[in-house]
């Protein structure tokens, strides 16, 4: 049973790089309308929605109202149900980069844990006081990640029945909201449904992922670090089909399911560098050498997951999930191109976290002074 014609959704983390993708879809496709409701770290920009929404159908704007705010805020998330009773939420909201989260894991617990108990408990109390024809159309889709399943050896992939065995703080953090959005479902009967990805790609990435970090590496002629020797291996999934997977699943998932979305593209690391290198060989040759040329071996991160897949066989069975980005390497061609052709976004991004990061620096350092007063 889909939503009915021009529901209200609540998208979380929606200025954010798969959030984003996925109020575009929302806004050019249907007629609901999309209460964004996002923190703005460093990793989510007004510029990526605003993106948006300009690619999205005429209307789109009038069909979209940002809220800035954090999913932790238990007060002003509960004000936002009583004032627009939403239909459904999708929970993109997440601190999501394994480095940051192997380095400090503090912001990964509270949004990726508390944020998402924050959500729940909004929607549940929001949910008791509908009438029954009301409870069987509301929705709450968490949006997760395989990295809460683990690693793989190099035969086999993950589905839906594979068991939850985090590796990182980031993973851990994921499978804990995961668990905490089935157990409301279990306990109180929301009506929960759970995805997992594997890796995404597309174009408006914040350049500290591996696809973009390595173009803008390679364009300003710096060493492009490889972990280990490279051979860890990741599954690649366009943005776009993403996207498109979770909108599915919203739609025509079973409550209390969850669906799994893949690109059924293995690629090896070091051999996705190498693709970034070639073709950007062919956009814009390097003057000196070849961009291979600047690859080079670091030191392994800690608890490097050897290998992801996915089996979303479900998904294309049940919700009818089909990829249009069938070709890794023309979709990398394209995001490439995006890359080329949005140099200023990218410089605008890098800016803003470089404030964001000497403005919190600053903020530490003056409690440490008020501290030591």
């Amino acid at each position: 049973m889909g939503l009915n014609a021009g529901s209200k959704i609540l998208v979380t983390g929606a200025a954010g790089f798969i959030g984003s993708q996925f109020v575009e879809m929302l806004l050019s496709t249907t007629d609901h309308r999309v209460v964004v409701l996002d923190k703005l770290t460093y990793a989510g920009s007004l510029a990526t929605l605003e993106h948006a929404i300009k690619e999205a159908r005429d209307g789109a704007r009038s069909r979209c109202e940002f809220v800035e705010g954090d999913i932790c805020d238990r007060v002003k998330v509960g004000d936002l149900f009583t004032q627009h009773r939403f239909d459904a939420v999708v929970n993109f909201a997440a601190e999501s980069h394994v480095d940051r989260s192997i380095k400090s894991a503090a912001a990964f617990i509270e949004t990726n844990i508390m944020g998402v108990f924050s959500l729940l408990d909004a929607s549940m109390r929001f949910f008791e006081t509908l009438p029954e024809d009301k409870k069987s159309n509301f929705r709450f889709l968490q949006v997760s990640t395989d990295e809460v399943f683990g690693q793989l050896g190099e035969t086999g992939a993950f589905n839906e029945t594979t068991a939850y065995a985090p590796s990182s703080p980031y993973s851990a953090s994921k499978a804990a909201g995961d668990h905490l959005a089935r157990a409301w479902h279990h306990t109180y009967k929301l009506p929960v449904i759970v995805t997992n990805c594997s890796n995404n790609y597309g174009p408006r990435q914040y350049p500290e992922k591996l696809i973009p970090h390595m173009i803008a590496c390679a364009l300003s002629g710096r060493a492009l670090p490889v972990y280990g020797d490279g051979r860890n291996v990741r599954d690649w999934i366009h943005v776009a089909d993403h996207a498109r997977g979770v909108w599915l699943a919203l739609e025509k998932g079973r409550v209390g399911e969850s669906y799994c979305f893949g690109g059924r593209s293995e690629r090896r690391n070091l051999a996705v560098v190498e693709a970034i290198c070639d073709a950007l060989e062919k956009a814009v040759p390097r003057a000196n050498g070849r961009y291979r040329d600047l690859i080079q071996f670091v030191e392994d991160r800690k608890g490097h997951d050897w290998r992801y897949a996915i089996d979303d066989l479900k998904a294309e069975q049940e919700l009818g999930f089909r990829r249009e980005y069938s070709s890794f390497e023309s979709g990398l061609e394209a995001t490439i191109r995006w890359y080329l052709d949005n140099q200023k976004w990218v410089h605008e991004i890098q800016s803003k976290e470089a404030v964001q990061a000497k403005n919190l620096a600053k903020a530490q350092a003056d409690a440490g002074q008020r501290g030591l007063s």
